[in-house]
């Protein structure tokens, strides 16, 4: 079985789009696709069925799964948007694990999330990388959270081109910009100096739950689940469901 190396944006012909990247490695095993499960829900007029995202939309949860591309990008605003017609005071959950991916649309999802009006918990699982920590970042001062085995990793925007020499040169001082761009951004939510922000993203910077917390990206570090009969503004109230696995959507 071949071992293959890619980077965490997709590479195509005549690369023009500016993206956080990642190196991964993967067999060439053939991808399914998973099963999405469906929620049943006893109601008083009977049962109605949600798949899993649905139902926890429902409950103002959100998730950001993956790599961060357009796609993705304008279901998580979409999202948003909606939750905040729903109820302007009401906190959104905003579920995060992902390596990373499109800077412009990791832009467009941070910047629906400082426009809307309800406050927005974030809770990083499994990892909160490039992009994705920014958005993690981002939550509600007090409300950002990482399960105690989450890893967070910060760096610098990174981008390909080719062309002719002057478009080259018109893209490389587009990224220098965006980087100071991001670099402003860390600075208003983790309350550090621009220089040592300039000096953390220069490189990868991986962190821990409790390095991340030092460094201002999370607020809190959930070791253990509440108390029962505990409830918090920040935890959403759990409704009794039953699920079932369906058939790939």
């Amino acid at each position: 079985m071949k071992l293959l190396m890619h980077f965490g944006c997709a590479l195509r012909k005549n690369i023009s789009s500016i993206s956080h990247c990642q190196v991964k490695f993967h067999t060439n095993r053939r991808h399914w696709t998973p099963l999405i499960p469906v929620v049943i829900e006893q109601t008083g007029r009977g049962e109605r069925a949600y798949d899993i995202y649905s139902r926890l939309l429902k409950e103002r949860i959100i998730c950001v799964m993956g790599p961060i591309h357009d796609d993705l990008s304008s279901v998580v605003v979409a999202q948003l948007l909606f939750l905040q017609s729903e109820n302007s005071k009401k906190p959104v959950h905003m579920y995060i694990n992902s390596p990373g991916g499109s800077v412009t649309a990791g832009l467009g999802i941070y910047d629906t999330m400082q426009y809307i009006l309800p406050p927005i918990a974030t809770w990083c699982v499994g990892q909160a990388c490039s992009m994705a920590s920014l958005l993690l970042a981002a939550g509600a001062p007090g409300m950002r959270h990482a399960l105690p085995n989450a890893r967070i990793m910060i760096h610098q925007p990174s981008g390909g081109v080719q062309g002719q020499a002057t478009d080259i040169q018109i893209q490389a001082e587009e990224i220098l910009k965006l980087k100071k761009q991001i670099n402003n951004l860390y600075v208003k939510h983790t309350g550090l100096p621009i220089e040592k922000i300039e000096q953390s993203m220069e490189r990868d910077k991986f962190m821990n739950p409790s390095d991340a917390k030092d460094f201002g990206i999370i607020d809190k570090i959930l070791n253990h689940p509440p108390k029962h009969g505990d409830k918090t503004e920040e935890t959403p109230t759990p409704v009794p469901i039953r699920a079932e696995i369906s058939q790939p959507l």
